[in-house]
Parts: C-alpha cells; structure tokens; sequence
C-alpha cells in the first residue's frame, strides 16, 4: 500500500480525477483519498514514482 501527500483536492471531482489518473494505467488499482488530510492511499502495481507522476500530470502535485 501506497500513501502519498497531495495537494490541491478539494471535492470529488478532484478525486475522481485522481484516480481515472492512476486507473489509467492500472485498472486494478484502488484509491482512496481524504480530502482533510490531502492523503491519497493506493493499492497499485505501478512504482511510488509512476503513481506519484500520473497524479501530478493531472493537476495535483504529489508533496514529498
């Protein structure tokens, strides 16, 4: 499992759109995002860094 520091979610919209993201290259992948703590969780069979690039791609920058 995967836990990555995200910022800029603010709605689900946001987070749909982090996880189409992430789905967009692994289908399997679960997501889980909160908002109060701009933290998303991922069981994902893609690298912390392939994550952590698709999410930022989309608008979101992974924080380290």
């Amino acid at each position: 499992m995967l836990s990555l520091k995200v910022s800029g979610m603010t709605c689900g919209g946001c987070i749909n759109a982090v996880t189409r993201a992430v789905q967009s290259q692994d289908p399997q992948a679960k997501v889980q995002a909160d908002l109060a703590t701009q933290t998303v969780t991922l069981e994902t069979s893609l690298s912390p860094e392939k994550a952590s690039q698709l999410i930022t791609d989309a608008g979101f920058p992974v924080l380290n």
